[in-house]
């Protein structure tokens, strides 16, 4: 979801495009899984990262969310994230030895990090945050190198249409005293991108536009 940021206050001032060099490759991460912990519920997952869980794990997403996953209001809309434990909050899926037991399929958050999106024009960009990351000797690497997604063009297509789609439904959540609108409105969104399991023998993104114009009228009823 969209936060309010400064890019002057945590990043390096620049955007970055998948084809850019940037300062973020941090050497396999050796020694350190401080970003595997205290991170509260801010890991919010879309459906392409259960589809990814899905298929990496074997599992429904009921059975995720008995044991790796829960749900949170995040700006009205009910969405899952990763579940943090303990008094570290560290992530179910990091090991004994400090090291991500699913990194090959890891969220596209998780997968992003010290990079973020920045929005704008209904489009985004990347930017490199530099506070975040605890290893200070990072090397450059191209952004779509660090991101290791297939068919990535496809992928930045998806989050552009997710992450609007769901600002306009919470923009219209704001405005709606209606709580069993809103209700429903999360239902319905939980129902036909995460509760429906995915075809993981299947390209994702066919499936995805399928459900995006089930999903589409179906909340705009819902929320006129």
């Amino acid at each position: 979801m969209e936060r309010m940021i400064d890019l002057k206050e945590i990043s390096d001032g620049r955007l970055y495009t998948a084809d850019d060099m940037v300062k973020a490759d941090c050497q396999d991460c050796k020694g350190c899984s401080a970003c595997c912990r205290g991170m509260g519920s801010s890991i919010i997952l879309d459906p392409y990262d259960i589809y990814q869980l899905e298929q990496g794990l074997h599992l429904s997403f009921e059975e995720l969310l008995a044991g790796y996953l829960e749900l949170n209001v995040a700006e009205g809309i009910v969405l899952p994230n990763l579940r943090l434990d303990g008094p570290e909050e560290k992530c179910r899926f990091n090991n004994d030895d400090g090291r991500c037991s699913i990194h090959e399929f890891r969220p596209g958050i998780c997968r992003l990090f010290p990079l973020g999106r920045f929005y704008e024009d209904g489009s985004f960009r990347y930017y490199l945050q530099i506070h975040e990351c605890k290893k200070t000797n990072r090397s450059k690497i191209k952004v779509k190198k660090w991101l290791q997604i297939p068919n990535l063009p496809a992928y930045e297509a998806f989050i552009c249409h997710w992450h609007y789609f769901l600002k306009e439904i919470s923009a219209k959540l704001a405005e709606n005293t209606d709580d069993a609108a809103a209700r429903t409105c999360s239902l319905t969104l939980l129902k036909i991108f995460f509760l429906t399991p995915w075809d993981t023998a299947q390209d994702f993104y066919a499936q995805w536009e399928a459900r995006m114009a089930q999903a589409e009228p179906l909340i705009a009823g819902l929320l006129p």
